[in-house]
Formats: structure tokens, sequence, C-alpha cells
């Protein structure tokens, strides 16, 4: 039971430190107000509704507003992953300690356990009891 849970439990921490410093960019594309596209690795690609850079002719004054607009979420993970130790108060040495104290008692003593029904025999039967308050209708 000990060694799987610090199985379990050391998986979970080398997941925390892996997802901690993950670092990784969301590209999303709009095509209006209404989300087309999402990417994780890559930048997204388009709807196919951009639209080009317009000519140089002299006679094309107006320009229209683009539709579609790219965003992305860049999530910076953390860079460094120092403890400093030489830094701890007082009270988080007594709560360390008692829960060092605490966390190796825990388990002591479980393998032991010795249940009395195990070694419980049933008494004999002599009667039939439930034959005795039987009633038979005719």
């Amino acid at each position: 039971m000990k060694q799987v849970f610090h199985k379990i439990m050391s998986l979970v921490m080398t997941f925390v430190v892996l997802f901690s410093t993950l670092s990784y960019t969301l590209s999303m594309h709009y095509c209006g107000d209404t989300l087309v596209e999402t990417a994780m690795f890559h930048k997204a690609e388009g709807c196919g509704m951009e639209m080009d850079n317009p000519s140089t002719d002299e006679g094309c004054s107006i320009m229209k507003k683009n539709c579609c607009n790219d965003e992305q979420l860049v999530v910076d993970g953390q860079d460094e992953l120092q403890l400093q130790v030489d830094q701890i108060s007082f009270e988080q040495q007594v709560f360390i300690a008692s829960f060092v104290y605490t966390y190796t008692n825990l388990f002591e003593g479980l393998d032991n356990n010795v249940s009395s029904f195990e070694v419980y025999n049933a008494p004999p039967v002599i009667k039939e009891i439930f034959k005795l308050d039987e009633t038979y209708l005719i």
C-alpha cells in the first residue's frame, strides 16, 4: 500500500513539474466574431476570406476593412526551479518535522490487524427453528 502510494505521488509530482515548466502558444483565427480555427504548435490557417493587398491603381482609393484577425495566447512556463531551503522559518521547520513524523507512523500496525470473526465457529443446529414457527393454512 505504501509503495503504491509513493509511486502515485511521484507520478503526480512529475506531471506538476512538467506542466509548470512547459511553455506553449495557442493561435486562434477569428472570422468576424466567430472562432474559426485554433492551433497549438503552429500558426492557425485562415478561413480563405482574408483580403489581399489592394493593387496600386490610381483610380482605387477606397479601402475595405478586413473581417478576419489572428490572435495568439502565449503561456510562459517557469524558468527556474531552485528552492531556497536556507530561508525556512522556525514554524515551517516544526510543520515539516511533524508532517514527516506523522507520515512515517501513519501505516504502522496495519499489517498486524487481526479480525475476531475469522476464528469464530457457528453453533451446531439442534432443531430447525424456522419449521417450528411456520403456520400452514389449509
